[in-house]
């Protein structure tokens, strides 16, 4: 079933055109919206088992801004790592690689949500250099410690199974409708029955669209071995976290300590959403990122609400 994008009109404004670059041995598919004129330019990367749509609901709110937006590999169109493992360490590292590859090591802004916030946070902490830093949604604290544990394990436990069963089986597990289904009700907190159909009909479309198993584990994986909390104090640059008072994920506490480790950062903590800020409330974070970057625009609330 489609279901129409409340945000459409307003990407549809946007100038956008994609292209690719082979990194670290595989092809990463991205897109550019806005002018390459633009005098700032910001590198976002999503979360885990997403791929560029889910940002476009922020990125059509902003104006002036160039936005380039990469699908990770393994996921979407881009192809896997082939020098690298799909671990923290390798989606970093390729980040490095592409930021470079695109020559906006030291320029561009980067913005991470979700698993993209601890990938982003692993590579500014690793060295890659860019004036400014905004976490989305940042995985605040470890998967596998507090009350999110026992899910954590189980969900890892899904994966691992999915990836011993015979291809066809495993395949269907992993693309089940009723898991889809369900991690995307546990996600969503919205109670307007129209942004929630399109909320699900986004993952059913979107949430499956990997490369091959082995990828989309080790991708897990290393979604639940890491957080950001690990490089938030090798991180100089000034840093935007954008969290959610609702957030299932990382708690409002664990963000309030998770700011606490970054030498020079700012906690924003969004009302009546939880994990999917890029969904709900993608102008509020708009604004968020246009006020933090002194830069760009949000879209006129009499253009958005048309």
């Amino acid at each position: 079933m489609t279901v129409d994008s409340p945000y459409a009109e307003l990407l549809a404004a946007i100038p956008t055109r994609d292209s690719s670059v082979r990194v670290m041995g595989g092809d990463t598919r991205y897109w550019v919206y806005g002018q390459d004129a633009a005098e700032t330019t910001v590198v976002v990367v999503h979360g885990y088992r997403g791929e560029h749509h889910g940002l476009e609901p922020v990125i059509a709110q902003l104006r002036d801004l160039r936005i380039i937006s990469p699908d990770l590999p393994g996921f979407g169109e881009s192809g896997p790592l082939g020098t690298a493992s799909h671990d923290i360490a390798g989606y970093s590292a390729w980040l490095v690689a592409f930021v470079e590859a695109l020559g906006l090591t030291g320029t561009a802004v980067i913005l991470g949500h979700s698993f993209g916030s601890i990938v982003s946070a692993a590579a500014v902490a690793g060295g890659l250099t860019t004036p400014k830093l905004i976490l989305v949604n940042p995985i605040a604290a470890p998967a596998l410690e507090g009350p999110n544990a026992f899910g954590s394990r189980l969900t890892l436990l899904y994966y691992r199974v999915a990836r011993a069963l015979p291809q066809r089986l495993g395949a269907g597990l992993l693309s089940s409708w009723a898991i889809v289904r369900g991690m995307s009700v546990f996600l969503a907190k919205t109670k307007d029955p129209a942004l929630r159909r399109w909320i699900h009909a986004q993952h059913h479309a979107y949430f499956s669209r990997y490369a091959n198993r082995d990828t989309v584990v080790e991708g897990f994986e290393a979604s639940i071995s890491s957080d950001v909390s690990m490089f938030a104090s090798r991180i100089t640059v000034p840093t935007l976290l954008i969290a959610a008072d609702r957030d299932p994920i990382s708690s409002v506490a664990a963000q309030q300590k998770l700011v606490e480790l970054f030498p020079d950062a700012t906690l924003v903590v969004l009302e009546g959403v939880g994990h999917l800020v890029h969904y709900e409330k993608p102008r509020e974070a708009a604004e968020q990122v246009v006020a933090f970057l002194g830069a760009g625009q949000v879209v006129p609330a009499a253009a958005a609400e048309a």
